[in-house]
Protein backbone atom coordinates (compact mmCIF):
# COMPACT_ATOMS: atom_id res chain seq x y z
CA UNK A 1 0.00 0.00 0.00
CA UNK A 2 1.25 3.49 -0.82
CA UNK A 3 2.04 5.94 1.97
CA UNK A 4 0.04 9.11 2.44
CA UNK A 5 3.01 11.24 1.28
CA UNK A 6 3.28 9.21 -1.92
CA UNK A 7 -0.38 9.88 -2.57
CA UNK A 8 -0.15 13.65 -2.21
CA UNK A 9 1.00 15.83 -5.06
CA UNK A 10 1.92 19.51 -4.96
CA UNK A 11 -1.44 20.49 -6.41
CA UNK A 12 -3.58 18.30 -4.18
CA UNK A 13 -4.20 14.63 -3.65
CA UNK A 14 -3.20 12.43 -6.52
CA UNK A 15 -2.66 8.75 -6.86
CA UNK A 16 0.89 7.85 -7.79
CA UNK A 17 0.08 4.18 -8.24
CA UNK A 18 -3.13 2.92 -9.82
CA UNK A 19 -4.32 -0.63 -10.06
CA UNK A 20 -4.43 -2.31 -13.45
CA UNK A 21 -7.11 -1.02 -15.80
CA UNK A 22 -9.51 -3.96 -15.44
CA UNK A 23 -10.30 -3.70 -19.14
CA UNK A 24 -9.85 -7.42 -19.44
CA UNK A 25 -12.74 -7.87 -17.01
CA UNK A 26 -15.34 -6.15 -19.15
CA UNK A 27 -16.76 -9.41 -20.48
CA UNK A 28 -17.71 -10.33 -16.93
CA UNK A 29 -19.34 -6.95 -16.34
CA UNK A 30 -21.63 -6.88 -19.35
CA UNK A 31 -24.53 -8.29 -17.40
CA UNK A 32 -24.64 -4.95 -15.55
CA UNK A 33 -24.67 -2.72 -18.59
CA UNK A 34 -25.69 -4.62 -21.69
CA UNK A 35 -23.41 -5.18 -24.67
CA UNK A 36 -20.87 -2.59 -23.53
CA UNK A 37 -19.68 -1.93 -19.96
CA UNK A 38 -21.15 1.56 -19.76
CA UNK A 39 -24.22 1.41 -21.93
CA UNK A 40 -26.22 2.46 -18.86
CA UNK A 41 -24.09 5.45 -17.85
CA UNK A 42 -25.32 8.57 -19.59
CA UNK A 43 -22.98 11.28 -18.38
CA UNK A 44 -24.95 14.14 -19.95
CA UNK A 45 -28.21 12.87 -18.46
CA UNK A 46 -26.71 12.48 -14.99
CA UNK A 47 -25.13 15.92 -15.22
CA UNK A 48 -28.43 17.44 -16.34
CA UNK A 49 -30.17 15.92 -13.34
CA UNK A 50 -27.39 17.14 -11.04
CA UNK A 51 -27.69 20.66 -12.47
CA UNK A 52 -31.47 20.65 -11.99
CA UNK A 53 -30.87 19.90 -8.30
CA UNK A 54 -28.31 22.65 -7.77
CA UNK A 55 -29.36 24.56 -4.65
CA UNK A 56 -29.72 28.31 -4.40
CA UNK A 57 -27.35 29.71 -1.79
CA UNK A 58 -28.65 32.08 0.82
CA UNK A 59 -26.41 35.02 1.70
CA UNK A 60 -26.35 36.69 5.09
CA UNK A 61 -24.41 39.88 5.82
CA UNK A 62 -22.66 39.62 9.17
CA UNK A 63 -20.62 42.61 10.39
CA UNK A 64 -17.34 42.23 12.22
CA UNK A 65 -17.83 42.41 15.99
CA UNK A 66 -14.51 43.71 17.29
CA UNK A 67 -10.89 44.52 16.59
CA UNK A 68 -8.58 42.05 18.30
CA UNK A 69 -4.89 41.35 18.75
CA UNK A 70 -3.13 37.99 18.87
CA UNK A 71 -1.20 37.16 22.03
CA UNK A 72 1.21 34.24 22.17
CA UNK A 73 0.19 31.84 24.93
CA UNK A 74 2.01 28.49 25.24
CA UNK A 75 -0.51 27.37 27.87
CA UNK A 76 -3.27 27.21 25.26
CA UNK A 77 -3.62 24.33 22.80
CA UNK A 78 -3.38 26.52 19.70
CA UNK A 79 -0.54 28.59 21.23
CA UNK A 80 -2.38 31.85 20.67
CA UNK A 81 -5.32 33.66 22.19
CA UNK A 82 -7.19 36.69 20.94
CA UNK A 83 -7.66 39.75 23.14
CA UNK A 84 -10.11 42.51 22.41
CA UNK A 85 -8.32 45.56 21.10
CA UNK A 86 -11.17 47.94 20.39
CA UNK A 87 -14.82 48.15 19.43
CA UNK A 88 -15.43 47.63 15.74
CA UNK A 89 -17.01 51.09 15.59
CA UNK A 90 -13.57 52.59 16.26
CA UNK A 91 -12.31 51.29 12.91
CA UNK A 92 -13.92 54.13 10.99
CA UNK A 93 -12.19 56.69 13.22
CA UNK A 94 -8.68 55.33 12.64
CA UNK A 95 -6.36 55.81 9.70
CA UNK A 96 -3.67 53.50 8.40
CA UNK A 97 -0.35 54.09 6.63
CA UNK A 98 1.96 51.64 4.94
CA UNK A 99 3.11 49.14 7.56
CA UNK A 100 -0.01 49.48 9.73
CA UNK A 101 -2.37 46.56 10.30
CA UNK A 102 -5.43 45.39 12.23
CA UNK A 103 -7.35 42.16 12.85
CA UNK A 104 -11.14 42.02 12.63
CA UNK A 105 -13.06 39.33 14.51
CA UNK A 106 -16.45 38.16 13.21
CA UNK A 107 -17.25 36.20 16.36
CA UNK A 108 -17.60 32.81 14.66
CA UNK A 109 -16.71 30.86 11.55
CA UNK A 110 -17.98 32.15 8.21
CA UNK A 111 -17.86 30.77 4.67
CA UNK A 112 -18.37 33.65 2.31
CA UNK A 113 -17.19 36.91 0.82
CA UNK A 114 -15.47 39.83 2.53
CA UNK A 115 -16.63 43.35 1.82
CA UNK A 116 -15.67 46.73 3.25
CA UNK A 117 -15.61 50.44 2.48
CA UNK A 118 -12.23 52.04 1.81
CA UNK A 119 -11.48 55.72 1.50
CA UNK A 120 -8.41 57.91 1.41
CA UNK A 121 -7.83 60.81 3.77
CA UNK A 122 -5.29 63.42 2.72
CA UNK A 123 -4.28 66.06 0.26
CA UNK A 124 -4.45 63.88 -2.83
CA UNK A 125 -5.38 60.28 -3.58
CA UNK A 126 -2.54 60.01 -6.08
CA UNK A 127 -1.84 56.27 -6.00
CA UNK A 128 -3.66 52.97 -5.44
CA UNK A 129 -3.94 51.32 -2.05
CA UNK A 130 -2.32 47.91 -1.82
CA UNK A 131 -3.38 45.52 0.94
CA UNK A 132 -2.44 42.08 2.16
CA UNK A 133 -5.41 40.23 3.63
CA UNK A 134 -5.00 37.02 5.62
CA UNK A 135 -8.05 34.94 6.49
CA UNK A 136 -8.00 32.95 9.69
CA UNK A 137 -10.20 30.12 10.88
CA UNK A 138 -8.12 29.99 14.07
CA UNK A 139 -5.83 32.59 15.69
CA UNK A 140 -2.61 31.04 14.40
CA UNK A 141 -3.66 31.68 10.80
CA UNK A 142 -3.38 35.44 11.31
CA UNK A 143 -0.85 35.47 14.16
CA UNK A 144 1.91 33.43 12.53
CA UNK A 145 3.76 34.07 9.26
CA UNK A 146 2.58 31.81 6.45
CA UNK A 147 5.97 31.96 4.74
CA UNK A 148 8.35 30.32 4.13
CA UNK A 149 5.93 27.54 3.29
CA UNK A 150 7.28 23.98 3.24
CA UNK A 151 4.11 21.90 3.02
CA UNK A 152 3.11 19.24 0.51
CA UNK A 153 0.10 20.90 -1.09
CA UNK A 154 0.15 23.93 -3.36
CA UNK A 155 1.10 27.19 -1.68
CA UNK A 156 -1.76 28.76 -3.61
CA UNK A 157 -4.14 27.31 -0.99
CA UNK A 158 -2.73 29.49 1.79
CA UNK A 159 -5.53 31.83 2.96
CA UNK A 160 -4.10 35.17 1.87
CA UNK A 161 -4.50 37.75 -0.85
CA UNK A 162 -2.71 40.86 -2.05
CA UNK A 163 -5.24 43.26 -3.54
CA UNK A 164 -4.82 46.65 -5.17
CA UNK A 165 -7.65 49.20 -5.08
CA UNK A 166 -7.09 51.82 -7.73
CA UNK A 167 -9.70 54.44 -6.96
CA UNK A 168 -10.96 55.75 -3.61
CA UNK A 169 -13.44 55.99 -2.05
CA UNK A 170 -14.83 52.59 -3.00
CA UNK A 171 -16.99 49.76 -1.70
CA UNK A 172 -14.82 46.66 -2.05
CA UNK A 173 -16.07 43.09 -2.26
CA UNK A 174 -13.43 40.45 -2.83
CA UNK A 175 -14.40 38.01 -5.60
CA UNK A 176 -12.99 34.89 -3.94
CA UNK A 177 -14.88 32.97 -1.28
CA UNK A 178 -13.05 32.34 1.99
CA UNK A 179 -13.46 30.40 5.21
CA UNK A 180 -12.68 32.58 8.22
CA UNK A 181 -13.45 34.02 11.60
CA UNK A 182 -10.57 36.51 11.62
CA UNK A 183 -9.26 38.81 8.89
CA UNK A 184 -5.88 40.47 9.21
CA UNK A 185 -5.46 43.56 7.04
CA UNK A 186 -1.97 44.89 6.38
CA UNK A 187 -1.49 48.11 4.45
CA UNK A 188 1.39 47.52 2.05
CA UNK A 189 1.31 50.88 0.30
CA UNK A 190 -0.65 54.09 -0.11
CA UNK A 191 1.37 57.23 -0.87
CA UNK A 192 2.84 60.08 1.21
CA UNK A 193 -0.19 62.16 0.21
CA UNK A 194 -2.91 60.17 2.00
CA UNK A 195 -3.82 57.53 4.59
CA UNK A 196 -6.42 54.79 4.36
CA UNK A 197 -9.63 54.52 6.35
CA UNK A 198 -11.82 51.41 6.60
CA UNK A 199 -15.43 50.92 7.58
CA UNK A 200 -18.37 48.50 7.14
CA UNK A 201 -16.25 45.36 7.51
CA UNK A 202 -18.71 42.60 6.60
CA UNK A 203 -18.72 38.86 6.00
CA UNK A 204 -21.32 37.87 3.43
CA UNK A 205 -21.84 34.27 4.53
CA UNK A 206 -23.25 31.75 2.04
CA UNK A 207 -24.74 28.30 2.51
CA UNK A 208 -27.37 25.98 1.08
CA UNK A 209 -28.40 24.87 4.58
CA UNK A 210 -31.89 25.99 5.48
CA UNK A 211 -34.90 24.96 7.47
CA UNK A 212 -35.72 24.74 11.13
CA UNK A 213 -33.78 22.14 13.04
CA UNK A 214 -35.58 20.28 15.78
CA UNK A 215 -33.81 21.25 19.02
CA UNK A 216 -32.27 18.69 21.31
CA UNK A 217 -34.33 17.58 24.30
CA UNK A 218 -33.96 19.58 27.51
CA UNK A 219 -32.38 16.54 29.14
CA UNK A 220 -29.26 16.81 26.96
CA UNK A 221 -26.36 18.26 29.01
CA UNK A 222 -25.01 21.70 28.20
CA UNK A 223 -21.63 20.42 27.03
CA UNK A 224 -23.31 18.18 24.44
CA UNK A 225 -25.51 21.08 23.36
CA UNK A 226 -22.43 23.14 22.64
CA UNK A 227 -20.88 20.25 20.69
CA UNK A 228 -24.13 20.08 18.70
CA UNK A 229 -23.98 23.81 17.89
CA UNK A 230 -20.42 23.52 16.61
CA UNK A 231 -21.31 20.39 14.61
CA UNK A 232 -24.22 22.13 12.90
CA UNK A 233 -22.07 25.19 12.15
CA UNK A 234 -19.51 22.87 10.56
CA UNK A 235 -22.12 21.24 8.34
CA UNK A 236 -23.74 24.59 7.50
CA UNK A 237 -20.48 26.11 6.28
CA UNK A 238 -19.62 23.03 4.17
CA UNK A 239 -23.08 22.93 2.56
CA UNK A 240 -22.63 24.89 -0.63
CA UNK A 241 -23.78 23.88 -4.13
CA UNK A 242 -22.40 20.46 -3.23
CA UNK A 243 -21.46 18.98 0.11
CA UNK A 244 -17.87 20.23 0.17
CA UNK A 245 -15.18 18.52 2.19
CA UNK A 246 -13.98 21.86 3.53
CA UNK A 247 -14.51 25.46 2.41
CA UNK A 248 -10.93 26.52 3.20
CA UNK A 249 -9.05 24.38 0.74
CA UNK A 250 -10.20 21.53 -1.53
CA UNK A 251 -13.84 22.60 -1.84
CA UNK A 252 -14.44 19.24 -3.50
CA UNK A 253 -17.09 16.56 -3.29
CA UNK A 254 -15.39 13.55 -1.66
CA UNK A 255 -17.34 10.33 -1.11
CA UNK A 256 -16.07 9.76 2.42
CA UNK A 257 -16.96 13.28 3.55
CA UNK A 258 -20.28 13.18 1.71
CA UNK A 259 -21.39 10.09 3.57
CA UNK A 260 -20.89 11.66 7.00
CA UNK A 261 -22.33 15.03 5.96
CA UNK A 262 -25.38 13.38 4.45
CA UNK A 263 -26.07 11.35 7.60
CA UNK A 264 -25.90 14.50 9.71
CA UNK A 265 -28.00 16.39 7.18
CA UNK A 266 -30.76 13.76 7.35
CA UNK A 267 -30.93 14.32 11.10
CA UNK A 268 -30.85 18.14 10.87
CA UNK A 269 -31.37 20.25 7.73
CA UNK A 270 -32.91 17.36 5.74
CA UNK A 271 -31.76 18.67 2.37
CA UNK A 272 -32.31 15.55 0.27
CA UNK A 273 -32.03 17.25 -3.12
CA UNK A 274 -28.39 18.26 -2.67
CA UNK A 275 -27.42 14.73 -1.59
CA UNK A 276 -29.13 13.43 -4.74
CA UNK A 277 -27.23 16.03 -6.78
CA UNK A 278 -23.96 14.77 -5.30
CA UNK A 279 -24.81 11.16 -6.12
CA UNK A 280 -25.43 12.05 -9.75
CA UNK A 281 -22.21 14.07 -9.96
CA UNK A 282 -20.22 11.11 -8.65
CA UNK A 283 -22.08 8.70 -10.95
CA UNK A 284 -21.43 10.84 -14.03
CA UNK A 285 -17.66 10.31 -14.05
CA UNK A 286 -16.74 6.67 -13.44
CA UNK A 287 -13.35 5.43 -14.52
CA UNK A 288 -13.31 3.41 -17.76
CA UNK A 289 -13.88 0.22 -15.80
CA UNK A 290 -16.77 1.70 -13.81
CA UNK A 291 -15.07 2.45 -10.50
CA UNK A 292 -16.23 5.83 -9.18
CA UNK A 293 -13.62 8.44 -8.42
CA UNK A 294 -13.00 9.36 -4.82
CA UNK A 295 -13.93 12.95 -5.56
CA UNK A 296 -15.36 15.26 -8.20
CA UNK A 297 -14.46 18.82 -9.15
CA UNK A 298 -17.59 20.94 -9.45
CA UNK A 299 -16.04 24.09 -10.99
CA UNK A 300 -15.49 25.53 -13.53
CA UNK A 301 -17.51 22.59 -14.79
CA UNK A 302 -18.09 19.18 -13.19
CA UNK A 303 -15.41 16.62 -13.90
CA UNK A 304 -13.94 13.53 -12.28
CA UNK A 305 -10.79 14.38 -10.34
CA UNK A 306 -8.96 11.19 -11.28
CA UNK A 307 -8.21 9.81 -7.80
CA UNK A 308 -9.28 6.27 -6.99
CA UNK A 309 -9.53 5.34 -3.32
CA UNK A 310 -11.01 1.87 -3.00
CA UNK A 311 -12.64 2.30 0.41
CA UNK A 312 -14.36 5.43 -0.91
CA UNK A 313 -15.49 3.59 -4.06
CA UNK A 314 -17.04 0.93 -1.84
CA UNK A 315 -18.72 3.57 0.29
CA UNK A 316 -20.62 4.87 -2.74
CA UNK A 317 -22.89 1.89 -2.03
CA UNK A 318 -23.43 3.03 1.56
CA UNK A 319 -24.14 6.63 0.51
CA UNK A 320 -26.82 5.44 -1.90
CA UNK A 321 -28.33 3.05 0.65
CA UNK A 322 -28.39 5.78 3.31
CA UNK A 323 -30.07 8.17 0.87
CA UNK A 324 -32.79 5.73 -0.16
CA UNK A 325 -33.44 4.78 3.45
CA UNK A 326 -33.74 8.42 4.56
CA UNK A 327 -35.58 9.89 1.55
CA UNK A 328 -37.60 6.89 0.36
CA UNK A 329 -36.60 7.91 -3.18
CA UNK A 330 -36.67 4.45 -4.72
CA UNK A 331 -36.49 5.79 -8.28
CA UNK A 332 -33.01 7.24 -7.74
CA UNK A 333 -32.06 4.08 -5.92
CA UNK A 334 -33.05 1.96 -8.94
CA UNK A 335 -31.29 4.26 -11.39
CA UNK A 336 -27.96 4.18 -9.55
CA UNK A 337 -28.25 0.60 -8.30
CA UNK A 338 -26.31 -0.93 -11.25
CA UNK A 339 -23.38 1.42 -10.64
CA UNK A 340 -23.44 0.65 -6.92
CA UNK A 341 -23.34 -3.09 -7.66
CA UNK A 342 -20.51 -2.54 -10.10
CA UNK A 343 -18.33 -1.06 -7.35
CA UNK A 344 -18.51 -4.30 -5.38
CA UNK A 345 -18.07 -6.40 -8.52
CA UNK A 346 -14.84 -4.62 -9.43
CA UNK A 347 -13.50 -4.59 -5.88
CA UNK A 348 -14.15 -8.32 -5.59
CA UNK A 349 -10.86 -8.85 -7.45
CA UNK A 350 -9.15 -8.03 -4.14
CA UNK A 351 -11.02 -10.82 -2.33
CA UNK A 352 -9.53 -14.32 -2.58
CA UNK A 353 -11.58 -17.50 -3.12
CA UNK A 354 -11.85 -18.01 0.64
CA UNK A 355 -13.54 -14.62 1.00
CA UNK A 356 -10.59 -12.72 2.47
CA UNK A 357 -9.45 -9.26 1.35
CA UNK A 358 -5.85 -9.32 0.13
CA UNK A 359 -4.14 -5.93 0.01
CA UNK A 360 -2.62 -5.51 -3.48
CA UNK A 361 -0.25 -2.79 -2.14
CA UNK A 362 -0.62 -0.64 -5.25
CA UNK A 363 -3.95 1.07 -4.60
CA UNK A 364 -4.97 3.87 -2.30
CA UNK A 365 -6.78 2.74 0.84
CA UNK A 366 -7.55 5.74 3.03
CA UNK A 367 -9.39 4.62 6.22
CA UNK A 368 -8.03 7.69 8.08
CA UNK A 369 -5.14 10.16 8.28
CA UNK A 370 -2.86 7.71 10.07
CA UNK A 371 0.25 6.33 8.39
CA UNK A 372 0.80 3.70 11.10
CA UNK A 373 -2.27 1.62 10.21
CA UNK A 374 -2.06 -1.79 8.66
CA UNK A 375 -5.23 -1.42 6.61
CA UNK A 376 -5.91 -5.04 5.63
CA UNK A 377 -8.45 -5.85 8.36
CA UNK A 378 -10.20 -2.49 8.22
CA UNK A 379 -10.49 -2.61 4.41
CA UNK A 380 -11.98 -6.09 4.69
CA UNK A 381 -14.45 -4.57 7.14
CA UNK A 382 -15.33 -1.73 4.77
CA UNK A 383 -16.00 -4.14 1.90
CA UNK A 384 -18.06 -6.47 4.06
CA UNK A 385 -20.01 -3.56 5.55
CA UNK A 386 -20.79 -2.24 2.07
CA UNK A 387 -21.96 -5.69 0.97
CA UNK A 388 -24.35 -5.66 3.93
CA UNK A 389 -25.64 -2.23 2.89
CA UNK A 390 -26.01 -3.51 -0.68
CA UNK A 391 -28.08 -6.40 0.66
CA UNK A 392 -30.36 -3.95 2.48
CA UNK A 393 -30.77 -1.90 -0.69
CA UNK A 394 -31.42 -5.02 -2.78
CA UNK A 395 -34.26 -5.89 -0.42
CA UNK A 396 -35.66 -2.34 -0.72
CA UNK A 397 -35.56 -2.59 -4.51
CA UNK A 398 -36.81 -6.17 -4.70
CA UNK A 399 -33.72 -7.51 -6.51
CA UNK A 400 -33.90 -11.20 -5.60
CA UNK A 401 -30.82 -12.20 -7.57
CA UNK A 402 -28.73 -9.61 -5.76
CA UNK A 403 -30.19 -10.69 -2.42
CA UNK A 404 -29.04 -14.26 -3.01
CA UNK A 405 -25.61 -13.18 -4.25
CA UNK A 406 -24.84 -10.79 -1.41
CA UNK A 407 -26.14 -13.19 1.24
CA UNK A 408 -23.60 -15.76 0.05
CA UNK A 409 -20.72 -13.27 -0.17
CA UNK A 410 -21.44 -11.87 3.29
CA UNK A 411 -21.41 -15.33 4.87
CA UNK A 412 -18.09 -16.20 3.23
CA UNK A 413 -16.38 -12.90 4.08
CA UNK A 414 -17.63 -13.00 7.67
CA UNK A 415 -16.27 -16.51 8.23
CA UNK A 416 -12.95 -15.57 6.61
CA UNK A 417 -12.60 -12.48 8.80
CA UNK A 418 -13.23 -14.36 12.02
CA UNK A 419 -10.57 -16.89 11.09
CA UNK A 420 -7.96 -14.42 9.81
CA UNK A 421 -8.33 -11.39 12.05
CA UNK A 422 -9.75 -12.38 15.43
CA UNK A 423 -7.26 -13.18 18.19
CA UNK A 424 -9.37 -14.97 20.77
CA UNK A 425 -6.55 -15.02 23.31
CA UNK A 426 -6.25 -11.25 23.30
CA UNK A 427 -9.90 -10.58 22.59
CA UNK A 428 -9.18 -8.18 19.71
CA UNK A 429 -8.97 -8.07 15.94
CA UNK A 430 -5.47 -7.90 14.51
CA UNK A 431 -4.16 -6.94 11.08
CA UNK A 432 -1.11 -7.73 8.99
CA UNK A 433 2.01 -9.84 9.58
CA UNK A 434 2.80 -7.95 12.80
CA UNK A 435 -0.74 -8.63 14.06
CA UNK A 436 -1.28 -4.95 14.67
CA UNK A 437 -4.06 -3.83 16.98
CA UNK A 438 -5.81 -0.61 15.95
CA UNK A 439 -9.05 1.20 16.60
CA UNK A 440 -9.70 1.11 12.86
CA UNK A 441 -9.69 -2.69 12.65
CA UNK A 442 -12.07 -3.02 15.59
CA UNK A 443 -14.45 -0.33 14.34
CA UNK A 444 -14.83 -1.59 10.79
CA UNK A 445 -15.02 -5.31 11.63
CA UNK A 446 -17.64 -4.61 14.29
CA UNK A 447 -19.66 -2.46 11.87
CA UNK A 448 -19.33 -5.26 9.31
CA UNK A 449 -20.92 -7.71 11.74
CA UNK A 450 -17.85 -9.93 12.13
CA UNK A 451 -18.34 -9.61 15.88
CA UNK A 452 -21.49 -8.61 17.72
CA UNK A 453 -22.69 -8.16 21.28
CA UNK A 454 -20.21 -8.68 24.08
CA UNK A 455 -17.50 -10.04 21.77
CA UNK A 456 -17.60 -6.81 19.77
CA UNK A 457 -17.75 -4.65 22.90
CA UNK A 458 -14.77 -6.47 24.39
CA UNK A 459 -12.70 -6.05 21.22
CA UNK A 460 -13.37 -2.32 21.17
CA UNK A 461 -12.75 -1.97 24.89
CA UNK A 462 -9.49 -3.91 24.74
CA UNK A 463 -8.13 -1.96 21.77
CA UNK A 464 -9.16 1.42 23.14
CA UNK A 465 -7.59 0.58 26.50
CA UNK A 466 -4.30 -0.62 25.02
CA UNK A 467 -1.67 2.17 24.95
CA UNK A 468 0.09 0.37 22.07
CA UNK A 469 -3.04 0.21 19.92
CA UNK A 470 -2.92 2.56 16.91
CA UNK A 471 -5.40 5.35 17.47
CA UNK A 472 -7.30 7.35 14.84
CA UNK A 473 -5.60 10.36 13.30
CA UNK A 474 -8.68 12.45 12.52
CA UNK A 475 -12.39 12.88 13.32
CA UNK A 476 -13.27 10.79 10.24
CA UNK A 477 -12.34 7.52 11.92
CA UNK A 478 -13.55 8.66 15.33
CA UNK A 479 -17.02 8.74 13.77
CA UNK A 480 -16.81 5.07 12.87
CA UNK A 481 -15.48 4.17 16.32
CA UNK A 482 -18.51 5.86 17.90
CA UNK A 483 -20.76 4.06 15.38
CA UNK A 484 -19.18 0.72 16.27
CA UNK A 485 -19.64 1.34 19.99
CA UNK A 486 -23.32 2.08 19.43
CA UNK A 487 -23.68 -0.96 17.16
CA UNK A 488 -22.83 -3.22 20.08
CA UNK A 489 -24.87 -1.32 22.64
CA UNK A 490 -22.06 0.66 24.27
CA UNK A 491 -23.98 3.90 24.71
CA UNK A 492 -22.01 5.33 27.63
CA UNK A 493 -18.55 4.80 26.08
CA UNK A 494 -19.84 6.30 22.80
CA UNK A 495 -21.16 9.39 24.57
CA UNK A 496 -17.94 9.70 26.57
CA UNK A 497 -15.84 9.54 23.39
CA UNK A 498 -17.88 12.34 21.82
CA UNK A 499 -17.51 14.45 24.95
CA UNK A 500 -13.79 13.78 25.26
CA UNK A 501 -12.76 14.12 21.61
CA UNK A 502 -15.10 16.65 20.01
CA UNK A 503 -15.57 18.34 23.39
CA UNK A 504 -11.81 18.89 23.59
CA UNK A 505 -11.93 20.80 20.31
CA UNK A 506 -14.68 23.01 21.72
CA UNK A 507 -12.68 23.55 24.91
CA UNK A 508 -9.71 24.55 22.76
CA UNK A 509 -11.67 27.22 20.92
CA UNK A 510 -13.29 25.46 17.95
CA UNK A 511 -16.16 27.37 16.33
CA UNK A 512 -16.38 24.60 13.74
CA UNK A 513 -14.78 21.17 13.96
CA UNK A 514 -11.35 20.55 12.49
CA UNK A 515 -10.06 18.26 9.75
CA UNK A 516 -7.30 16.91 12.00
CA UNK A 517 -7.25 16.90 15.79
CA UNK A 518 -4.58 15.17 17.85
CA UNK A 519 -5.05 16.14 21.51
CA UNK A 520 -1.33 15.65 22.09
CA UNK A 521 -0.07 17.69 19.12
CA UNK A 522 -1.64 20.97 18.03
CA UNK A 523 0.73 21.22 15.05
CA UNK A 524 -0.12 17.87 13.51
CA UNK A 525 -0.75 18.11 9.79
CA UNK A 526 -0.90 15.46 7.05
CA UNK A 527 0.35 18.16 4.66
CA UNK A 528 3.59 19.17 6.36
CA UNK A 529 2.30 22.58 7.54
CA UNK A 530 -0.52 23.23 10.01
CA UNK A 531 -1.56 26.34 8.06
CA UNK A 532 -2.77 24.04 5.29
CA UNK A 533 -5.15 22.23 7.65
CA UNK A 534 -8.85 22.86 7.36
CA UNK A 535 -10.49 24.01 10.60
CA UNK A 536 -14.02 23.56 9.27
CA UNK A 537 -14.22 20.09 7.81
CA UNK A 538 -17.16 18.02 6.69
CA UNK A 539 -16.17 14.68 8.15
CA UNK A 540 -16.05 16.21 11.63
CA UNK A 541 -19.71 17.23 11.84
CA UNK A 542 -21.33 13.97 12.98
CA UNK A 543 -21.94 14.55 16.70
CA UNK A 544 -25.21 16.22 15.62
CA UNK A 545 -26.12 12.99 13.83
CA UNK A 546 -25.43 10.88 16.91
CA UNK A 547 -27.25 13.31 19.21
CA UNK A 548 -30.38 13.02 17.07
CA UNK A 549 -30.52 9.24 16.86
CA UNK A 550 -31.99 7.07 19.60
CA UNK A 551 -28.90 4.83 19.75
CA UNK A 552 -26.96 7.45 21.74
CA UNK A 553 -29.61 9.10 23.89
CA UNK A 554 -32.18 6.33 24.01
CA UNK A 555 -35.76 7.56 23.96
CA UNK A 556 -34.69 11.15 24.66
CA UNK A 557 -34.67 12.07 20.98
Amino acid sequence: MLSRRQLIGNGGYFLMGIASSFLGRTQGLRHFWGSEPFAGVNTSEFLAKAESLKPVLSETAQPALALVRAVGDPTTFLRWRMERDAAIESLSTRTFRAGDSFIADFGGHRTGYLSFHLEGVGRSIDAPTRLRLTFGEVPGDVAEPLHPYKGDLSEAWLPEEIVTIDFLPQNVRLPRRYAFRYVKVEVIATSPQYVARFSDFTANAVTSASGKIVPLPQSVPENLRRIDEVSLATLRDCMQTTFEDGPRRDQRLWIGDLRLQALTNYASFRNFATVRRCLYLLAAFPREDGLVHACVYEKPKPTGAGEICIDYSALFVAVLADYVQASRDLDTGRELWPLAQLQLEILSQYVNPEGLFVDPKNVWIFIDWQDKFDRTASMHGVLLYCHRRALELAKELGDNAAIAKYTEVIAKMTTAARSAFYDSGRGVFVSGPARQVSWASQAWLVLAGVATGETAATALRNAMGDPNSVRPGAPYLYHYVVSALLACGQREPASKLIEEYWGAMVANGADTFWEVFDPSDSRRSPYGDVHMNSFCHAWSCTPSYFLRTPDLLGGAT
